[in-house]
């Protein structure tokens, strides 16, 4: 299939050039309007039981709290004084009530939990009426300004303003790491290629990839919601992997072009040889994004519709535009190159120095094994201590005034901080709870230890909602330990209890991913165990590249729990150490699973070429790592540049990817590809390519493997090279 196509591609190289740049760019201009579609939420399980809590009590007594939590700070006086009164409960009377329901002030009520201790900060709580939170977001840009007070201090907290700050940090984020990620990685492309024609490659098809994902995207957020870092994961991933897909394909291309071969032929080979293998990878990469639609989180639901229409695009374009320019450049693909450019030779003798170190680690296989696994263990080892919780303020950095908002409104209006857990009273007949029953169930949940201040906060029908304060950090183990002894509480007679809050949603979102964990490892791993051997036509070399993956994802989280949970070198990197957010760590697991996969399938492929051509185990080991050590360390620089602009985000979940990818490639590509795996291969011998002779015939019937002895074609070889 694939030689037919890179023959069609040929023939037809100015018809798929043309419609696939429309296609991407129209595509990519129509979904540019995606961004104002995107979410902030979906971190919770939507039918746990926190989530059914509050849908419950909206249902009976309308929206709980408010939407933005105002705090203002006079200069001089109190809050008491008329002149400082006058002036901010004008403003807040001035609001526009057509999107501005209710208003809720110390002014108005005088209630002490509006004001803090020495009366110099007062707050108002104010509820929105919309009812679509992303309507809120594009509404809070008016709204912020609005509340300002000429000579008070304005400080703005809340669910709103904190999802717009992380919204429009992001975009500046994504905005910034592409003007220093996309020229950065033409000047490595120039470095590695040698010369500016081939070097641009990659990045027209990165660059087209973003486009073309952009448009699936706003198809996607048509149909439901969509989170905005789905963009993000898209821009990474699509970027990133079109570049070394690229870089795979270009070499390749050039490699051919050096041994003799026609522009055609040369094209044909390409994509029968790199291109089987980028089609082969991402599969196996948008698999594991799908891993990712078995949880009931919005949030992973979104970036994997991202992930996997980047890692789509990005392929699509590497198999139709990239063998189209190639064909229509031919030799020319080495055009405009540096004037220190190594010549055939020495190019050819770059594989020399990755075979010597290949032999060198098979000579002593065990003494370089042992040690790396032991150390990829030792680094693994800190995420055994892991604790999740969720975003919150913390995810901006320490000078963002809605995180000083936030942390203003904790320290000096406890009363009104959303950390509590909400207990919600049903009636299953209809009739309201009884009230002595309910008086009794509040006295038995004071009595959970740690528990306190338990008191009804609303009644409608037949409903009861309660509040009750947790000990300690509501995403500390004491809090979340509460919230269990709190549902094992007996309700009142004839009543269904539902327990919410934000470390109910927390500790409810987390059993729901450790629930369908196991599925999506199964999903995944098998797909991967059979589509490799379906690809290599071994039994041990799949198990063998899930086993590398496994070492090199725990060593990469490991290192990420030490950093950003238990704070070593935080103030380096400026993130507060805190709980992970277990659906970024999940999102971090399906990417590195993958993209380790991705260069595991790119290195042994060309293992299984040597093989079949005859070499030995030894030999065809460190002829793979000859031919790809310099193109996937390559690969892997490059895309440390791409994702590791998000290291510098301002957002720390953002960061904590950028950190994770960086350190899951520099590990991946150094010490388990050029390392472990051929120290792995030497141990196993020639049991690393057997499988039984039925399933051997079987996977030569699918023909998914990987060949570069492929026949010449006559007519295509004595066909002209085209110039243009």
């Amino acid at each position: 299939m694939f030689v037919s196509w890179g023959s069609v591609v040929h023939r037809r190289r100015w018809l798929v050039a043309i419609a696939i740049v429309l296609f991407t760019v129209v595509g990519g201009a129509w979904g540019a309007g995606v961004f104002g579609q995107l979410s902030q939420g979906g971190y919770e399980d939507p039918g746990s039981e926190a989530a059914r809590a509050t849908a419950t009590a909206k249902e009976a007594l309308g929206r709980q709290g408010g939407d933005l939590a105002v705090i203002y700070t006079v200069p001089t006086g109190t809050v008491d004084d008329q002149a400082n009164a006058a002036k901010i409960t004008d403003r807040l009377r001035a609001l526009p009530a057509d999107k501005v329901e209710r208003t809720l002030s110390y002014w108005d009520t005088r209630a002490p939990q509006f004001a803090d201790a020495e009366k110099k900060r007062g707050i108002a709580v104010i509820t929105l009426r919309s009812g679509d939170e992303n309507e809120k977001i594009s509404q809070y840009p008016e709204l912020r300004d609005k509340l300002q007070v000429d000579g008070v201090r304005t400080e703005i907290a809340g669910f709103v303003p904190m999802a717009a700050a992380i919204n429009e940090t992001t975009q500046t984020d994504l905005i910034k790491a592409e003007l220093v990620s996309v020229p950065l990685t033409l000047i490595l492309l120039v470095v590695i290629f040698g010369g500016l024609v081939a070097a641009s490659l990659p990045v027209a098809v990165g660059g087209l990839a973003i486009l073309g994902s952009l448009g699936v995207i706003r198809i996607i957020s048509s149909f439901t919601e969509v989170s905005t870092f789905a963009v993000n994961v898209a821009s990474l991933l699509g970027l990133g992997l079109a570049i070394d897909y690229g870089l795979f394909m270009v070499g390749r291309f050039r490699e051919e072009i050096a041994a003799g071969r026609a522009t055609p032929d040369a094209v044909r080979r390409t994509v029968a040889t790199a291109g089987r293998t980028v089609a082969f990878s991402a599969t196996l990469l948008v698999i594991a994004l799908a891993g990712l639609l078995l949880f009931p989180q919005g949030f992973l639901k979104s970036v994997a519709y991202g992930g996997m229409a980047a890692v789509g695009i990005a392929a699509l374009v590497s198999l139709t535009l990239l063998p189209a320019l190639l064909a229509m450049l031919g030799k020319k693909v080495d055009s405009l190159g540096l004037p220190w450019r190594k010549n055939k030779r020495a190019a050819a003798e770059d594989g020399r120095g990755w075979h010597r170190l290949a032999s060198g680690v098979m000579r002593r296989p065990a003494l370089v094994a042992v040690p790396i696994v032991a150390g990829l263990l030792l680094l693994g080892a800190p995420f055994l201590g892991a604790s999740f919780g969720a975003v919150t303020e913390k995810v901006l950095p320490a000078s963002n005034a809605t995180r000083q908002a936030t942390e203003t409104l904790n320290a000096n209006f406890p009363g009104l901080a959303n950390d509590g857990a909400q207990l919600v009273i049903k009636s299953r007949d209809g009739s309201a709870p009884d009230q002595r029953a309910v008086a009794s169930f509040a006295a038995s949940v004071d009595n959970v230890p740690g528990v306190s201040a338990v008191q009804v906060t609303g009644a409608a029908k037949d409903v009861v909602t309660l509040s009750a304060k947790l000990p300690g950090d509501a995403m500390g183990s004491a809090a979340k330990d509460a919230i269990g002894a709190i549902r094992a509480v007996s309700p009142p007679p004839n009543t269904d209890l539902l327990v919410g809050g934000i470390t109910a949603q927390v500790t409810d979102s987390l059993d729901a991913i450790i629930e369908q964990l196991p599925l999506m490892a199964i999903v995944v791993i098998g797909a991967t165990l059979l589509l490799m051997f379906l690809a290599f036509g071994s039994l041990l070399l799949p198990v063998k590249a899930v086993v590398m993956s496994a070492l090199s994802l725990s060593a990469t989280f490991g290192v990420l729990v030490w950093v950003f949970q238990d704070g070593h070198l935080a103030d380096l990197i400026g993130v507060t150490p805190g709980p992970l957010e277990a659906g970024i760590v999940v999102l971090m697991a399906a990417v590195v699973f993958g993209l380790s996969t991705d260069y595991e399938v790119f290195l042994m492929s060309r293992m299984v070429e040597a093989k079949t051509k005859g070499a030995g185990n030894a030999e065809a080991v460190a002829t793979g790592i000859a031919k790809t050590g310099r193109v996937i360390s390559a690969a892997a620089i490059l895309l440390i540049v791409v994702t590791g602009a998000f290291a510098f985000s301002d957002v720390a979940m953002m960061r904590f990817v950028g950190v994770g990818m960086i350190l899951a490639l520099v590990l991946d590509a150094t010490i388990v590809r050029m390392l472990l795996v051929p120290a792995v291969m030497r141990l196993l011998g020639n049991a690393a390519w057997w499988a039984p002779g039925p399933l051997r015939r079987l996977q030569q019937r699918v023909g998914l493997q990987e060949s570069d002895d492929l026949p010449e074609d006559a007519e295509t070889s004595r066909s002209p090279q085209p110039v243009g």
